[in-house]
């Protein structure tokens, strides 16, 4: 008695004190600072952020900030033909081109609307010195650089302030920070236009250069864009006893018809008078909270660190009051160019896949930007759906600006009738995950319903009795080809759309809206079947099997993420699953990019393959990481992986990477929640905390010589959860304002109050 006691005493104190915070051994450590911009020492705040490199002798803070758009209107796109119904009559006609011509070209074509770089701070350090080491820490978000004379760089991006900090320790000869701006002008070589992988030239915008003022320890740059928007940028510095050189920049945005925002001189001045110490402090509070929410460990150390550095750049790319995770976020590329695909919004799968990770993550508050950059637009989302559709309802356009305007591109995905409902399911998981009744009145449903009304109007009932699209597409299966239009429902339509229904009826009826949920409920009986080949294998569309390696696994939505098709629905479905799967590794991946392999690990995961879901996470992390762990689509390795061996950085991967670890950690999609669903065998000791379930459960796990040992499990909400156990035999202990009941065979059933914990042990 008294052994087993000790032995659970030690297990409760062990799983307690499981990494609070990251370690040293997550952080990245250099011995030499980088010579490229995308492999640079990442800082930010979901706001501004900053990139620490060298750039030939310069010491080099690429600086950002998220709301630095060229909004002007995307030339040639907004003609008469700008309507769906017009498409549809191209694609009937088998008159493609003008198609092309019209919507898809002016992306290409024109220079903007376009994310924008800020500018940059260089610093002349002495050729003399030699940069000792180069370290971030993930647990106060501080860069250090170390030189060999002794001097030091700390630096910082405060976390919740638009300000970053600097200060040099033992500083032996005078230097100071010069300000440099964008190059703006110039001469545009014919004939060289970039592709939107690249990005094109800067000096196509056509802005007159802005102006730099220089003080005694100021430095002051003033851009103005496109139709009277200006950005500023300052810097103000001091030098200090004992040789230090401490200073602290900001940067500020005005648009001619918002209300006028703080200027980064005064957002300065105010950080100066706080001072570095006052403001470092602050941002450690925060960081330190954000690292509480969660924490893994798995034996893997690459997986591990890799989850570390993407829980640690969610944190510095997401946050309520900023606009939400775009292709590069706060690290707008910094090479004198426009930033690869205009550093814009894609929604047809780029910002879908960056806010994976938030929900059993337990990071809600980060993804709530999202929502509310969404929810900020909808006017607007409403003013193209009746421009473009010609209906009422919600529809959002796959690839936009700051302000939610469409900016055009393969129309088939860029204007995709079925992009509100992929982002329809981010307002449910917001739901599902935080069982905010407010949230779910006022702004899930609401949307859902949105979409709802929007797609009952748009498709129709055929003569199969069945409903559908008039036309139909799957992400970016032939391109932005004639063929890339399906005269039926795609499988990754048809799964948005049954999802939206499906969604819409459970979100009404649990508001009481009895005859909404009957009707959402009437029309999702109408659609059709998912296209199956006679191998049971998933298929892009009735007429298409899956018969090409491609990045976007389209057609398998309903698997993952919308989870339509559920393992635990039983043989039917996991065979539906294995097949499919199977036949994405027979096929290859010859052109798959780096998220795939991310996406696949979650897919992977839903299908309790642990080893599959580890062997494509650390595909990824090995293969499509850049030393700074920045995700940059090709293969680096040049091994076969892909055939894409391009490096254009975009964070999409990175962030899904994060969920599909969680994935093989935790899972509650399927109406329970299961423990450690896919691990391989060989992770004999595994451990997590505070990993976030749908119906607003916190758990925390301990495996522990291939034998999972404990399970604790925390109420958020008053609520009833199923709980898969992992133990054949166990035993409840420290029960509070929780009650247990064995609802059948292996799952236990728990009725919570808010607060209310329980901790279930393996005897």
């Amino acid at each position: 008695m008294i052994r087993r006691f000790l032995m659970i005493t030690m297990v409760l104190a062990s799983v307690s004190t499981i990494h609070a915070q990251p370690s040293r051994k997550h952080d990245l450590e250099f011995p030499a600072l980088s010579s490229v911009w995308d492999e640079a020492i990442p800082l930010g705040n979901g706001m501004v952020g900053a990139l620490v490199w060298q750039k030939e002798s310069k010491l080099r803070f690429s600086l950002d900030r998220a709301d630095i758009w060229d909004m002007r209107p995307m030339a040639g796109l907004h003609r008469e033909e700008f309507s769906y119904k017009w498409v549809q009559g191209q694609v009937e006609k088998k008159d493609y081109k003008p198609v092309q011509q019209y919507l898809d070209g002016p992306y290409d074509k024109e220079p903007a609307p376009s994310k924008i770089p800020a500018g940059a701070l260089e610093f002349d350090v002495p050729a003399s010195l030699k940069v000792r080491s180069v370290h971030l820490s993930l647990e106060s978000a501080l860069s250090s650089v170390v030189w060999d004379n002794g001097m030091v760089l700390k630096t910082f991006v405060h976390a919740t302030e638009p300000v970053g900090w600097f200060r040099f320790e033992n500083v032996a000869d005078n230097f100071v920070p010069d300000l440099i701006a964008p190059k703006y002008q110039g001469v545009v070589k014919e004939g060289e236009r970039a592709s939107s992988v690249v990005g094109n030239d800067l000096a196509r915008l056509g802005y007159k250069q802005g102006t730099i003022n220089r003080g005694d320890n100021t430095i002051t740059y003033l851009q103005e864009g496109w139709g009277g928007f200006k950005y500023e940028i300052t810097v103000q510095w001091k030098t200090g006893k004992k040789g230090t050189l401490e200073g602290v920049w900001s940067i500020s945005s005005q648009y001619p018809d918002k209300a006028a925002s703080v200027p980064s001189a005064t957002l300065v001045k105010n950080a100066v008078s706080r001072g570095y110490d006052k403001d470092f402090a602050s941002h450690v509070t925060w960081w330190k909270n954000f690292w509480s929410k969660s924490a893994l460990h798995v034996p893997d150390e690459r997986l591990e660190k890799q989850w570390y550095l993407e829980q640690y750049k969610f944190g510095a790319a997401a946050r309520r009051g900023a606009p939400p995770i775009s292709l590069q976020a706060v690290w707008t590329a910094d090479h004198g160019r426009i930033p690869p695909w205009k550093g814009d919004f894609h929604h047809d799968l780029n910002t879908q896949l960056s806010y994976w990770p938030a929900y059993s993550g337990n990071h809600l508050e980060e993804a709530l930007g999202y929502l509310d950059h969404l929810d900020e637009n909808l006017e607007n989302y409403k003013r193209y759906t009746k421009m473009y559709f010609g209906t009422e309802g919600l529809a959002v356009p796959g690839v936009t600006t700051l302000d939610g305007t469409e900016m055009g591109g393969w129309i088939q995905y860029s204007l995709s009738p079925t992009v509100s409902s992929w982002l329809a399911h981010h307002y449910y998981l917001q739901w599902r995950y935080s069982m905010d009744r407010d949230l779910l009145k006022k702004r899930s449903y609401p949307w859902v319903k949105e979409v709802c009304t929007f797609l009952e109007k748009i498709t129709a009932i055929g003569a199969d009795g069945k409903r559908k699209l008039p036309i139909s597409s799957s992400p970016e299966i032939n391109d932005n080809r004639l063929e890339a239009w399906f005269p039926q429902n795609t499988n990754y339509d048809l799964s948005l759309m049954k999802f939206a229904f499906a969604a819409g009826a459970e979100l009404a009826i649990e508001l009481g809206e009895k005859e909404e949920a009957a009707h959402w409920n009437e029309i999702l009986g109408q659609f059709g079947d998912y296209a199956v080949s006679e191998n049971n294998e998933l298929m892009f569309s009735p007429s298409m099997p899956y018969n090409q390696s491609h990045r976007h696994f389209s057609h398998l939505m309903a698997i993952h993420p919308l989870g339509l098709i559920k393992w635990e629905d039983g043989p039917k479905a996991q065979t539906l699953i294995t097949n499919s799967l199977a036949l994405l590794d027979k096929i290859g991946p010859d052109w798959w990019c780096g998220y795939s392999y991310s996406w696949l690990g979650n897919m992977k995961a839903r299908a309790k393959d642990g080893k599959g879901a580890a062997e494509a996470l650390t595909t990824f992390a090995r293969a499509f990481c850049l030393p700074n762990s920045f995700h940059v689509n090709g293969d680096q390795t040049k091994s076969g992986l892909s055939k894409f061996t391009y490096r254009p950085f975009t964070l999409e991967g990175n962030f899904a990477f994060a969920a599909g670890l969680q994935e093989m950690l935790i899972q509650s999609y399927a109406g329970f929640i299961e423990i450690m669903p896919a691990i391989p065998e060989n992770w004999q000791n595994v451990s997590f905390d505070q990993l976030r379930t749908e119906g607003a459960f916190l758990v925390s796990a301990k495996r522990t010589g291939g034998k999972i040992t404990e399970v604790k499990i925390k109420a958020d909400k008053d609520g009833v959860t199923t709980i898969k156990l992992p133990f054949k035999k166990w035993e409840a202990k420290a029960a509070k304002n929780i009650t247990t009941r064995v609802s059948e065979q292996g799952f236990l059933e728990l009725k919570c109050k808010q607060g209310g914990t329980i901790t279930l042990l393996g005897i």
